[in-house]
C-alpha cells in the first residue's frame, strides 16, 4: 500500500520597500501574503522524480540516475533546482511524486517561483529525512534559481518566505541574514494590485539591471578598497567614481545606496507607527525605481499615481523586479474595499485593462506553518 502525500505549504511575498538592494547585501521590508503553494510529496519504487503542476495541468518526470544539471525554460525548473543542489550538496533522495498547486498569481511580482522552490524543498526535505535551520532552506532555495534555473534574484524571495510571521513585515539583513520583525498595524491593509502586465526574471531587462549594477559597484570597489559591496558605499562615493562606470550604472547604483536608507527610515517609522511617514518613503521609493532604476512601466506608473489620490492610501509603490507585476499599496483598513473598487475602475478607464486587486494582511512564513 503506498503511503499516503504529505502536504507542505510555503506562501508568496510582497516586498513593501527595498527594491534591488538584496544582491549587493543591503537592507529589504517584504512580508509573507496569504496567496500560498502547497506541495503534496508521496514516495515512488522506482528511481525517479514526477512533478505535477496544478497551474499548468502538466507533469515532468526526471530520471534521478541521470538528473540534469541546468533548467531547461520550463515551469518544472524550479522545483527540479532544489533536487539539484540537494543532490550537490550530498542529500540522498529516493524517487517520488511531487504534487504542486496554489494561488500565487504567475508572473505578477508575488514570487511564485520562490514559493514553489521553498514548498518543494519542505517537502523534499521531509522525503528525505533530513532538517535543515531556515537560512539554509533559503539560501538552497536561492541556489536553485541562480544556479539550476539562471534567474538572478537575491536572497529575499525565499528568506521572507521560510521565515515571515503573521501581522509583521521582515526587515532582513542581506548581508548578515540577520532579521527583525516589525509590526504592521490592524489599522492598515495591504492592497496588491496586479497590472497585468507580465514579467520573468530569469532573462531580458531584470538581468541587464543587474549586471548595470555590479559594473557599477566593481567601480567602486577599485577606486574604494574599503567598500566591499553597494552597502557600505555612500553617495559622495558614487559621485567620486562617476567618471569610471556607465551614466546607467550611476543611476543604477543611486537608486540602491538610497534605499538602503529608505528601508532604515522605514523600520523607525513602523516601530513608531508613523504610517504616513512610511507612505511617504514608499512614494519616494517609486520614484527612484522608475527614475534611477529604470524598471517601472506606464501601467505601473498610472496604479500609483491613481492610489496616491485616493482616498486612505498611506503609500504605493512598484514591488518586485520590475517591468510590470504588481504594485503594493498600504491602506487604511476601512477604506481597504472602496479603494480596491475604485482603483480598478480608474485604471481600467485610464488604459482599458481589467485588473486584479487582491486585499492581504501578513501571514506567516513556511517554518511558522510546521508549528
Amino acid at each position: 500500500m503506498t503511503p499516503p502525500a504529505q502536504s507542505f505549504t510555503a506562501p508568496g511575498r510582497v516586498n513593501l520597500i527595498g527594491e534591488h538592494t538584496d544582491y549587493t547585501g543591503g537592507l529589504v521590508l517584504p512580508m509573507a501574503i496569504e496567496f500560498e503553494t502547497v506541495a503534496a510529496i508521496s514516495p515512488l519504487a522506482s528511481n525517479t522524480a514526477v512533478i505535477w503542476s496544478e497551474s499548468f495541468g502538466e507533469t515532468a518526470e526526471y530520471s534521478l540516475d541521470n538528473f540534469p544539471s541546468h533548467g531547461r525554460g520550463h515551469w518544472s525548473d524550479y522545483p527540479a533546482g532544489v533536487v539539484w543542489v540537494m543532490r550537490q550538496q550530498g542529500i540522498a533522495i529516493p524517487g517520488f511524486r511531487l504534487a504542486l498547486s496554489g494561488g500565487v498569481p504567475l508572473g505578477a511580482g508575488l514570487s511564485s517561483s520562490a514559493s514553489v522552490e521553498v514548498a518543494s524543498a519542505m517537502a523534499l526535505l521531509h522525503h528525505a529525512g533530513v532538517t535543515l535551520p531556515g537560512a539554509d532552506i533559503a539560501k538552497l532555495c536561492r541556489s536553485a534559481e541562480n544556479d539550476f534555473v539562471g534567474g538572478a534574484c537575491g536572497i529575499m524571495d525565499q528568506f521572507v518566505i521560510v521565515y515571515g510571521r503573521a501581522d509583521h513585515a521582515l526587515l532582513i539583513d542581506c548581508r548578515s541574514l540577520e532579521f527583525e520583525n516589525l509590526p504592521l498595524p490592524p489599522a492598515v491593509k495591504i492592497v496588491i494590485c496586479n497590472s497585468m502586465v507580465k514579467h520573468t526574471v530569469a532573462h531580458g531587462q531584470y538581468g541587464d539591471r543587474r549586471g548595470e549594477v555590479e559594473a557599477g559597484q566593481a567601480a567602486i570597489r577599485a577606486k574604494r578598497p574599503g567598500i566591499g559591496s553597494l552597502r557600505d558605499a555612500t553617495l559622495a562615493d558614487l559621485e567620486a567614481c562617476r567618471a569610471d562606470m556607465s551614466p546607467e550604472s550611476f543611476l543604477r547604483c543611486r537608486h540602491i545606496i538610497t534605499e538602503n536608507a529608505r528601508v532604515e527610515r522605514a523600520r523607525v517609522a513602523l516601530n513608531s507607527h508613523d504610517l504616513a511617514g512610511f507612505g511617504k518613503l514608499m512614494y519616494e521609493a517609486h520614484a527612484s525605481f522608475r527614475d534611477d532604476f529604470g524598471a517601472s512601466c506606464t501601467e505601473i506608473d498610472t496604479l500609483v499615481d491613481i492610489a496616491s489620490r485616493l482616498p486612505g492610501c498611506f503609500g504605493a509603490r512598484i514591488t518586485g523586479g520590475g517591468f510590470g507585476g504588481c504594485t503594493v499599496n498600504v491602506v487604511a483598513a476601512e477604506n481597504a474595499e472602496t479603494f480596491r473598487a475604485e482603483l480598478l475602475r480608474r485604471y481600467h478607464e485610464a488604459l482599458g485593462i481589467e485588473a486584479e486587486c487582491y486585499i492581504s494582511r501578513a501571514s506567516d512564513g513556511a517554518l511558522a506553518r510546521l508549528a
